[in-house]
């Protein structure tokens, strides 16, 4: 028998015994893990309340766009790009928002106020001057006391965050990325994998010398441990000064998925989006 479980006996009623295995063929699982995943979900358990969005950048390579617009305001379907974000918290009941901005912060903030429009609450970290892609952290440090998601909002992405919450829980890492695949993954933070283990995570290596496909999608859940790991200076990319020594620590996780999944950092990439984006559904 696994560690930590124990075998029951349940009866259960046929029509909802059809309906869950209808519900693990959706989602490739067996009756138990089905079962497990609905119990957790009831219980009110494995669920992260708060997220942080980072959209404090001033999307250089999307210039002249972004002279006059901040990046996370950019159209996108109909709506401004963060609003995606949004939407994707949102479904999956995250209400308590921190908003990191620097670049152009009034015209986000003036746009998406308190976050009672969305139903949320809304907190904006302002940075006057960058920080880096931890700088936030530090803000926070003593804020947050429970797990919680830091999110870009220049990366668009649809995932089963209900999903993603289990598995960090399940698999007891202080951070747990969301992983993807792209045809060149010399361009973003590369992950080394064994099992769910990330063994090591290389930011940005040279064309030709990346180690896998699997890339940072941009959305992490942190446990509160992880600010203990910040260094003492002012400018922290999370991608250089964090990841490298959870790895080395054991304590970083990588949750491969399949979802959409588009980026916004140059005008190929947004004109991509602006084609084949197909919103939360």
């Amino acid at each position: 028998m696994i560690k930590n479980y124990k075998r029951i006996t349940i009866t259960i009623k046929k029509d909802l015994l059809k309906r869950v295995d209808e519900i693990g063929a959706i989602e490739s699982k067996n009756r138990s893990q089905v079962l497990e995943d609905l119990i957790i979900d009831s219980l009110g358990l494995h669920k992260i309340k708060t997220a942080v969005i980072m959209a404090g950048g001033e999307g250089t390579r999307l210039r002249p766009l972004t002279y006059e617009l901040a990046k996370p305001l950019i159209p996108v379907k109909g709506k401004p790009l963060m609003e995606h974000s949004i939407d994707l918290l949102r479904k999956y009941d995250i209400k308590q928002v921190y908003i990191s901005v620097g670049y152009k912060a009034k015209q986000i903030m003036d746009y998406f106020g308190d976050g009672s429009k969305y139903g949320m609450r809304f907190e904006y970290l302002v940075e006057k001057e960058p920080l880096g892609t931890a700088g936030p952290l530090k803000i926070l440090k003593g804020k947050i006391q429970e797990p919680f998601m830091l999110v870009w909002c220049d990366v668009l992405v649809e995932v089963d965050l209900s999903d993603y919450m289990n598995f960090h829980f399940l698999n007891g890492g202080l951070a747990t990325i969301a992983l993807t695949t792209v045809e060149d993954p010399s361009r973003f933070g590369v992950a080394v994998m064994k099992g769910n283990r990330i063994l090591n995570f290389i930011e940005k290596p040279k064309f030709g010398e990346e180690p896998s496909n699997l890339i940072n999608a941009g959305i992490v859940i942190l446990d509160p441990q992880v600010l203990n790991y910040l260094p003492r200076k002012k400018f922290i990319m999370i991608e250089r000064d964090i990841y490298p020594k959870l790895a080395a620590a054991g304590r970083l996780i990588g949750y491969p998925f399949d979802g959409q999944w588009f980026d916004t950092g140059t005008y190929e990439a947004y004109e991509e989006v602006l084609k084949k984006w197909k919103g939360i559904k």
